[in-house]
């Protein structure tokens, strides 16, 4: 099934209604509809068709989900690129695409300019205005003629989406996302568009994740308008919640934190808000632990854990798991399981194998298998990758986790962020989990660093809440002596400013263990 009929069977069903919300701007389906088809027509006319890819660097904007789906329209697979990339990762990321037709906001068109001649890309369409490398986005759209109405009929294993991964430890890998598998998840998820109220979601995730990405689909496919920050930042994002009445939304950790320590927050009117989702990075304890405090006892949240390689969402801490109520036992157990990241969806089995890939007990830590329906095609040009991410059908996480009696996940951290301290293994997320609940300690990372005694140490990275008068080091070490085992405790800590992230929120410990240790990763 072509992923454009996304679009076109909710746009069928109530052409009218808006779906778009842009700053002061709207769309309704037949409008949307309409700017799609001039947009696959233009791109039809470059030459595009099935099979090609066309890639978009840009902010959350319209224009991003025209390009969605008119990439969709002509059987064309749609390439969201990193705007936040540095200039050799973007080179590598468009030239490995094999991008024919690049659709950029007019702002990223200097950056690309002294790239475009390495990376194979025939035409260039500037959002905004027009520039040196190409025109402007309004005018290739009123050289059209006449809006494509039909739509490619594609193969079900087709690809729609390419989404590179953000390459947290080497570089990013094109995770191919099919026709089938991206529909399959979101009529799995949502019914089509009827004209009754499906409420409005804030999309401030960019489009390049798979939460962005999954998101816009599932909302047109729904009906559910799509409220569009052209980036996450914590004021724009009340205001949007106030403004628009927005019921749905999906925060990563950080953004989660940062809403909440803004100024504006206790005054913003958030009585509108049913539905809060988080992910893509581990939930410190506290943070999620503040949300429930402070939020509407309306707002419900949930802790969606999955991967690109997984087409999103594999498993889900429900809305129940977050109401704390019950008895003390029954809350306690609650508690415990805010560390969890919930049981699989129908559909997802999920395993936990030792080294030697046996399965291990109940509450007993390995490594993370994944079989779903929706795991992706493979790599992108990386065969070798792919057979070692997709093992006999089940997709390798690369996360280190345990199940609990009743089935609920609890991770770890990255098997590759696992340290190794005198034969114990160390989860870092443990550490940093102690190290948040500290009143004085705003964010944290803990590494491995090399020692000839035990091998590796532990070393905790740590952002005060206050840089300039920042907790004793051997407060903090204390602190954590009085919780944690012994070999667990740091060995040492470090302060800085602020942890280096990826766009999703993820901790690029790469940088850190290269700043601190002089290691460097390979591609």
């Amino acid at each position: 099934m072509n992923a454009y009929l996304l679009l076109n069977i909710a746009g069928s069903i109530v052409p009218e209604q808006e779906i778009v919300t842009f700053g002061n701007q709207c769309q309704t389906y037949s409008q949307l509809m309409n700017r799609t088809s001039l947009l696959a027509a233009a791109l039809a006319s470059y030459g595009i068709g099935h099979g090609d890819r066309v890639g978009i660097i840009t902010t959350n904007c319209p224009e991003s989900v025209e390009a969605f789906f008119a990439s969709f329209q002509i059987g064309a697979a749609i390439v969201p690129i990193n705007y936040r990339a540095k200039a050799d990762e973007l080179a590598f990321m468009l030239k490995d695409s094999g991008v024919k037709v690049l659709i950029v906001e007019q702002r990223y068109a200097e950056m690309l300019q002294p790239l475009l001649a390495e990376t194979g890309i025939e035409s260039v369409i500037c959002i905004g205005g027009a520039h040196q490398i190409g025109p402007d986005y309004e005018e290739v759209l009123k050289r059209v003629s006449e809006p494509l109405f039909d739509f490619a009929d594609v193969d079900s294993n087709d690809l729609a989406v390419l989404l590179y991964t953000s390459g947290t430890t080497s570089r990013p890998k094109g995770v191919m996302i099919t026709n089938d598998q991206l529909t399959t998840y979101v009529m799995g998820h949502s019914e089509a568009a009827d004209g009754t109220p499906k409420g409005s979601s804030i999309i401030c995730v960019p489009s390049y994740h798979v939460a962005g990405a999954t998101s816009i689909c599932n909302c047109i496919y729904s009906g559910r308008r799509l409220i569009l920050l052209r980036q996450f930042e914590a004021d724009a994002w009340l205001h949007a919640v106030e403004k628009e009445k927005a019921t749905h939304s999906f925060l990563v950790p950080t953004m989660l934190k940062r809403v909440m320590d803004h100024h504006n927050f206790q005054s913003t009117d958030l009585s509108n808000l049913e539905s809060l989702s988080y992910g893509a990075a581990p939930m410190p304890f506290p943070v999620i632990r503040r949300a429930i405090d402070l939020f509407p006892p309306t707002t419900n949240f949930a802790n969606a854990f999955g991967m690109t390689e997984t087409t999103s969402t594999v498993s889900v801490l429900g809305p129940d798991d977050h109401k704390l109520t019950g008895t003390p036992k029954e809350i306690n157990k609650k508690i415990r399981r805010l560390a969890s990241v919930g049981k699989p969806l129908p559909g997802v089995e999920i395993m936990i194998l030792d080294d030697e890939n046996k399965p291990v007990e109940t509450n007993t830590i390995g490594n993370v298998y994944v079989c779903t329906e929706r795991a992706m095609k493979g790599y992108w040009n990386r065969p070798d990758a792919s057979n070692e991410t997709i093992v006999n059908g089940w997709i390798n996480t690369k996360d280190m986790g345990w199940l609990d009696e009743d089935g609920y996940l609890f991770l770890s951290g990255r098997s590759s962020d696992m340290i190794i301290r005198g034969g114990e293994n160390i989860s870092p997320q443990e550490i940093e989990d102690v190290l948040l609940e500290h009143p004085e300690v705003s964010d944290v990372a803990v590494i491995g660093t090399p020692s000839l005694e035990w091998g590796e140490e532990v070393m905790a990275v740590v952002v005060s809440n206050n840089p300039e008068v920042p907790p004793k080091v051997e407060e903090l070490a204390e602190f954590c002596r009085k919780k944690l085992a012994s070999f667990k405790c740091p060995a040492k800590i470090e302060f800085v400013q602020e942890l280096p992230r990826t766009s999703s929120g993820k901790i690029l410990k790469r940088d850190l263990r290269e700043q601190f240790i002089g290691e460097t990763v390979k591609p």
